[in-house]
């Protein structure tokens, strides 16, 4: 009996080797799911990337596009036209002074910067709580007729270091604020009437911005910092090797002004 039952034990365990195959079938299993989750991970990681890059790219190209567009408008029953230029941009730099004479300080992230005037009205802008004339940030400028200059330029934040594309708006002169995260650079060519091709702002003379009739905008966009190694075009049109793992693209635009004509005239 004793030799029976030891027989029967021996028949229902297992081996040592049986032991080792399994657990190491187990791991590979385990390693396989892991390796797929972190793929799927990455995966996932770099697509919101990617999305975030697409749409602070698109969204920076309206805000600014949208007032470059509506750039030297004076309603069709004002007397008065713009005292200045509709625009008026700066090469690696950011409009700054008084209204009436613009100048230009420079930026350490090296982004364009441009000033764009309109007069202000219900159809320019969106009335503010009390009906007055609003700026890029929504702030209250005055009363229908006033001047609306809109400054933008691109730089990192001083309390994030992120970069950001800020808008300084004639409801509060000399402060500008944040718009839209991730835009490193702005790049601005201007198209003089009967010019063969696009110039920098800084080739241009204080008299000639009445002569523009269309910008070339190129907004540079930054992604996350991700551990990879990845290149990108920028707006000159040259293959950038970036050092810091964070992807970059650029958004382009090519924008007429409306009121071109009536500026320069």
């Amino acid at each position: 009996m004793t030799s029976h039952r030891s027989h029967a034990t021996g028949r229902c365990g297992h081996t040592l080797l049986e032991l080792v195959i399994a657990v190491a079938l187990g791991l590979a299993v385990t390693a396989g799911a892991i390796a797929a989750y972190r793929s799927q991970r990455q995966a996932f990681v770099l697509a919101s990337d990617n999305a975030r890059i697409h749409e602070a790219g698109m969204n920076a190209l309206m805000l600014v596009g949208e007032q470059i567009q509506m750039a030297g408008f004076v309603p069709a029953d004002s007397t008065q036209a713009l005292a200045e230029s509709a625009i008026f941009g700066c090469a690696g730099g950011r409009p700054t002074g008084a209204d009436a004479s613009l100048a230009c300080e420079a930026l350490s992230s090296h982004s364009d910067g441009i000033a764009v005037r309109y007069t202000g009205d219900g159809v320019s802008t969106w009335p503010s709580s009390n009906g007055q004339v609003t700026d890029c940030l929504g702030q209250a400028v005055g009363a229908a007729g006033v001047t609306v200059v809109n400054r933008y330029h691109a730089k990192p934040s001083s309390s994030t270091g992120e970069p950001e594309l800020y808008c300084e708006g004639s409801g509060k002169a000399g402060t500008a604020q944040p718009l839209v995260e991730g835009v490193e650079k702005l790049r601005l060519r201007y198209w003089l009437a009967g010019a063969s091709q696009p110039a920098d702002a800084s080739s241009l003379a204080r008299d000639q911005w009445t002569a523009v009739i269309a910008v070339d905008l190129c907004v540079q966009v930054r992604g996350a910092a991700l551990a990879r190694r990845v290149s990108y075009v920028d707006c000159d049109g040259a293959t950038v090797s970036a050092t810091d793992g964070r992807a970059r693209q650029i958004f382009w635009r090519h924008i007429a002004l409306r009121n071109a004509l009536e500026v320069a005239t």
